[in-house]
Protein backbone atom coordinates (compact mmCIF):
# COMPACT_ATOMS: atom_id res chain seq x y z
CA UNK A 1 0.00 0.00 0.00
CA UNK A 2 1.29 3.11 -0.88
CA UNK A 3 0.31 6.03 1.14
CA UNK A 4 0.49 9.94 0.55
CA UNK A 5 0.22 12.30 3.60
CA UNK A 6 0.33 15.93 3.24
CA UNK A 7 2.06 16.39 0.31
CA UNK A 8 2.71 20.35 -0.41
CA UNK A 9 4.38 21.48 -3.68
CA UNK A 10 5.31 24.58 -4.59
CA UNK A 11 6.70 26.71 -7.90
CA UNK A 12 7.69 29.80 -6.26
CA UNK A 13 4.88 31.36 -4.62
CA UNK A 14 2.48 29.16 -6.66
CA UNK A 15 1.10 26.36 -4.81
CA UNK A 16 0.34 23.26 -7.37
CA UNK A 17 -0.14 20.97 -4.58
CA UNK A 18 -1.47 21.69 -0.78
CA UNK A 19 -1.63 19.06 2.13
CA UNK A 20 -3.15 16.17 -0.35
CA UNK A 21 -3.70 13.06 1.27
CA UNK A 22 -3.87 9.93 -0.79
CA UNK A 23 -3.85 5.95 -0.59
CA UNK A 24 -3.01 3.98 -2.89
CA UNK A 25 -3.94 -0.08 -2.37
CA UNK A 26 -2.17 -3.06 -3.75
CA UNK A 27 -2.93 -4.32 -6.96
CA UNK A 28 -5.38 -1.21 -8.11
CA UNK A 29 -5.64 0.90 -10.82
CA UNK A 30 -5.89 4.36 -9.78
CA UNK A 31 -6.98 6.96 -12.49
CA UNK A 32 -5.08 10.72 -11.55
CA UNK A 33 -7.53 13.35 -13.45
CA UNK A 34 -8.12 16.65 -13.54
CA UNK A 35 -8.17 19.92 -15.65
CA UNK A 36 -5.17 20.95 -17.59
CA UNK A 37 -2.96 22.60 -15.11
CA UNK A 38 -4.20 21.16 -11.75
CA UNK A 39 -1.16 19.79 -10.80
CA UNK A 40 -1.73 15.98 -12.01
CA UNK A 41 1.74 15.46 -13.94
CA UNK A 42 3.47 17.34 -10.74
CA UNK A 43 1.88 14.88 -8.23
CA UNK A 44 2.91 12.03 -10.69
CA UNK A 45 6.35 13.55 -10.61
CA UNK A 46 7.01 13.76 -7.22
CA UNK A 47 5.85 10.53 -6.69
CA UNK A 48 8.25 9.20 -9.07
CA UNK A 49 11.08 11.31 -7.57
CA UNK A 50 11.42 13.89 -10.19
CA UNK A 51 10.40 16.81 -8.34
CA UNK A 52 11.10 17.30 -5.09
CA UNK A 53 8.14 18.54 -2.34
CA UNK A 54 7.93 20.99 0.04
CA UNK A 55 6.17 19.17 2.39
CA UNK A 56 4.60 15.68 3.69
CA UNK A 57 5.97 12.24 3.57
CA UNK A 58 5.21 9.12 1.75
CA UNK A 59 5.25 5.38 2.71
CA UNK A 60 5.00 2.37 1.24
CA UNK A 61 4.07 -0.67 3.39
CA UNK A 62 3.57 1.62 6.19
CA UNK A 63 7.41 2.04 6.10
CA UNK A 64 8.69 6.10 5.01
CA UNK A 65 10.59 6.53 1.98
CA UNK A 66 11.92 9.35 -0.33
CA UNK A 67 11.17 8.58 -4.00
CA UNK A 68 14.43 11.19 -4.70
CA UNK A 69 16.56 8.70 -3.17
CA UNK A 70 16.67 6.43 -6.29
CA UNK A 71 19.02 3.90 -5.44
CA UNK A 72 17.08 3.24 -2.32
CA UNK A 73 13.73 2.84 -4.07
CA UNK A 74 14.47 1.93 -7.49
CA UNK A 75 12.04 -1.08 -6.86
CA UNK A 76 8.99 0.67 -5.86
CA UNK A 77 8.20 3.16 -8.19
CA UNK A 78 8.48 2.78 -12.07
CA UNK A 79 7.49 5.02 -14.89
CA UNK A 80 6.69 5.51 -18.60
CA UNK A 81 6.91 8.74 -20.29
CA UNK A 82 4.35 10.48 -22.16
CA UNK A 83 6.94 11.18 -24.86
CA UNK A 84 8.34 7.70 -24.29
CA UNK A 85 11.82 8.96 -23.91
CA UNK A 86 13.33 5.67 -25.27
CA UNK A 87 17.28 6.08 -26.30
CA UNK A 88 17.41 6.73 -30.00
CA UNK A 89 20.71 5.20 -30.39
CA UNK A 90 19.84 2.16 -28.97
CA UNK A 91 17.38 -0.75 -30.11
CA UNK A 92 14.72 -2.18 -28.41
CA UNK A 93 16.66 -4.79 -26.34
CA UNK A 94 19.47 -2.18 -25.37
CA UNK A 95 16.71 0.36 -24.24
CA UNK A 96 14.77 -2.29 -22.37
CA UNK A 97 18.49 -3.92 -20.48
CA UNK A 98 20.61 -1.13 -20.35
CA UNK A 99 19.21 0.06 -16.73
CA UNK A 100 18.75 -3.45 -14.90
CA UNK A 101 22.42 -4.05 -16.49
CA UNK A 102 23.60 -1.16 -14.44
CA UNK A 103 21.39 -0.76 -11.51
CA UNK A 104 19.92 -3.82 -10.45
CA UNK A 105 23.52 -5.86 -11.39
CA UNK A 106 21.35 -8.08 -13.74
CA UNK A 107 23.37 -11.29 -15.15
CA UNK A 108 23.03 -12.04 -18.78
CA UNK A 109 20.99 -14.91 -18.29
CA UNK A 110 18.81 -12.83 -15.94
CA UNK A 111 17.81 -10.51 -18.28
CA UNK A 112 17.80 -12.83 -21.23
CA UNK A 113 14.80 -14.50 -19.32
CA UNK A 114 13.60 -11.35 -18.45
CA UNK A 115 13.31 -9.45 -21.38
CA UNK A 116 12.08 -12.55 -23.73
CA UNK A 117 9.06 -13.19 -21.42
CA UNK A 118 8.24 -8.98 -21.76
CA UNK A 119 8.70 -8.89 -25.35
CA UNK A 120 6.35 -11.64 -25.67
CA UNK A 121 3.33 -9.94 -22.91
CA UNK A 122 3.62 -6.60 -24.74
CA UNK A 123 3.75 -8.31 -28.28
CA UNK A 124 7.14 -6.79 -29.21
CA UNK A 125 8.83 -10.41 -30.41
CA UNK A 126 10.62 -9.79 -33.54
CA UNK A 127 11.20 -6.02 -32.81
CA UNK A 128 14.38 -6.79 -31.03
CA UNK A 129 16.98 -4.71 -33.26
CA UNK A 130 15.06 -2.01 -34.28
CA UNK A 131 15.69 1.33 -33.24
CA UNK A 132 13.15 3.92 -31.82
CA UNK A 133 12.66 5.81 -35.54
CA UNK A 134 11.24 2.69 -37.11
CA UNK A 135 8.96 1.69 -34.38
CA UNK A 136 5.30 2.90 -34.55
CA UNK A 137 4.13 5.31 -31.70
CA UNK A 138 2.29 2.03 -29.92
CA UNK A 139 5.45 0.09 -30.14
CA UNK A 140 7.30 2.66 -28.59
CA UNK A 141 5.02 2.50 -26.26
CA UNK A 142 4.79 -0.88 -25.32
CA UNK A 143 9.15 -0.69 -25.28
CA UNK A 144 9.20 1.86 -22.71
CA UNK A 145 6.74 -0.16 -20.51
CA UNK A 146 8.81 -3.02 -20.79
CA UNK A 147 11.98 -1.12 -19.99
CA UNK A 148 10.06 0.14 -16.96
CA UNK A 149 9.14 -3.03 -15.60
CA UNK A 150 12.51 -4.43 -16.48
CA UNK A 151 13.57 -2.63 -13.35
CA UNK A 152 10.81 -4.79 -11.50
CA UNK A 153 9.01 -2.10 -9.50
CA UNK A 154 6.33 -2.55 -6.97
CA UNK A 155 3.68 0.04 -8.82
CA UNK A 156 4.09 1.41 -12.43
CA UNK A 157 3.22 5.12 -13.30
CA UNK A 158 2.13 6.40 -16.85
CA UNK A 159 1.78 9.87 -17.65
CA UNK A 160 -0.65 10.93 -20.01
CA UNK A 161 -0.32 7.20 -22.12
CA UNK A 162 -3.21 8.20 -24.51
CA UNK A 163 -2.36 12.01 -25.47
CA UNK A 164 -0.49 10.87 -29.18
CA UNK A 165 -2.79 7.74 -29.65
CA UNK A 166 -5.97 7.40 -31.91
CA UNK A 167 -9.04 5.02 -30.32
CA UNK A 168 -7.75 2.13 -31.28
CA UNK A 169 -4.44 2.30 -30.18
CA UNK A 170 -6.25 3.98 -26.74
CA UNK A 171 -8.20 0.64 -26.18
CA UNK A 172 -4.71 -1.52 -26.85
CA UNK A 173 -3.34 0.15 -24.34
CA UNK A 174 -6.28 0.08 -22.06
CA UNK A 175 -5.96 -3.61 -22.81
CA UNK A 176 -2.14 -4.17 -21.77
CA UNK A 177 -2.92 -1.92 -18.53
CA UNK A 178 -5.79 -4.22 -17.36
CA UNK A 179 -3.37 -7.10 -18.03
CA UNK A 180 -0.77 -6.79 -16.31
CA UNK A 181 -3.05 -6.14 -13.29
CA UNK A 182 -4.85 -9.37 -13.75
CA UNK A 183 -1.44 -11.66 -14.68
CA UNK A 184 0.76 -9.95 -12.12
CA UNK A 185 -1.37 -7.90 -10.01
CA UNK A 186 0.66 -4.84 -10.87
CA UNK A 187 -0.24 -1.53 -8.96
CA UNK A 188 -0.69 0.84 -11.30
CA UNK A 189 -1.08 4.84 -11.55
CA UNK A 190 -2.60 6.48 -14.38
CA UNK A 191 -2.14 10.23 -15.15
CA UNK A 192 -4.55 11.25 -17.84
CA UNK A 193 -6.90 14.04 -19.47
CA UNK A 194 -9.07 11.54 -20.69
CA UNK A 195 -12.06 11.09 -18.28
CA UNK A 196 -13.48 7.90 -20.45
CA UNK A 197 -10.21 6.28 -20.48
CA UNK A 198 -9.85 6.33 -16.94
CA UNK A 199 -13.47 5.09 -16.35
CA UNK A 200 -12.60 2.37 -18.87
CA UNK A 201 -9.37 1.40 -17.05
CA UNK A 202 -9.24 2.55 -13.46
CA UNK A 203 -10.72 0.95 -9.88
CA UNK A 204 -10.79 4.41 -8.43
CA UNK A 205 -10.57 8.01 -9.79
CA UNK A 206 -8.65 10.84 -7.75
CA UNK A 207 -9.48 14.19 -9.26
CA UNK A 208 -6.79 16.59 -9.04
CA UNK A 209 -8.15 19.96 -8.39
CA UNK A 210 -7.10 23.57 -9.67
CA UNK A 211 -5.89 25.70 -6.78
CA UNK A 212 -7.06 29.49 -6.69
CA UNK A 213 -3.59 31.56 -6.00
Amino acid sequence: MLELKNITKKFGSKIILNNLNLTILDQQILAIVGSSGAGKTTLLRCLTGLEKIDAGHFYWNQREFNPIEQNKNKQIMGVVFQNYELFPNLNVIDNITLAPRLVLKNTPQELQTAVQKLLLELDLTGKERLYPYQLSGGQKQRVAIARALAMKPQILCYDEPTSALDPALRNKVAKIILQLKNNTGMTQIVVTHDMEFAKQIADRIFTVNTLAN
